[in-house]
């Protein structure tokens, strides 16, 4: 049996909207990479998935499984649940987010994905890192721009 790559992420949002941040670690035959970067608009959700997105993005291998574990239900609800598939063939007509739904569809077609849902804040040692990680970014003087989220404020429309 092939070994997995292992993902862990978090994402936070001081104010939800607000500044925000993700963090993700992965793990795969005794390496860890951890990522993190913060943004000066968004909101929580957009920083859950886009640590999922990030960190399947800097894989550079689609060779093995790939078990993501996170705490965020709407991320692993949208996709285990097989709803982001619906929203898709109706063109995210009312979804919010659907840059990075487009975004993470396109990264995801690539691997053998499953999910793991862990309670936030509850002691598991990589949803506590990823959280720290999160939440360092999102205090940081490093902010970028979430382009997706900061168009549709300026467009009145729903992502």
């Amino acid at each position: 049996m092939s070994p997995n790559i292992e993902i862990f992420t978090d994402g936070a949002a001081k104010g939800n909207p607000g500044n925000g941040g993700y963090g993700a670690i992965l793990r795969f035959q005794g390496k860890v990479k951890e990522l993190a970067q913060g943004y000066r608009l968004t909101t929580n959700n957009r920083m859950e998935l886009m640590a999922i997105i990030v960190a399947l993005e800097s894989l550079k291998t689609n060779k093995f499984p790939v078990v993501i574990t996170s705490d965020s239900k709407y991320v692993i609800d949208a996709v285990q649940k097989k709803w982001v598939f619906e929203w898709q063939k109706k063109g995210f007509k009312g979804k919010k987010n659907s840059d990075l739904w487009n975004r993470y569809l396109k990264v995801a077609v690539n691997f053998q994905i499953s999910f793991r849902w862990v309670r936030g804040h509850n002691g598991h040692p990589e949803n506590e890192r990823c959280d720290y990680l999160a939440v360092q970014a999102a205090e940081s003087n490093n902010l970028l721009i979430d382009v997706g989220y900061e168009n549709s404020l300026e467009s009145n429309t729903l992502l």
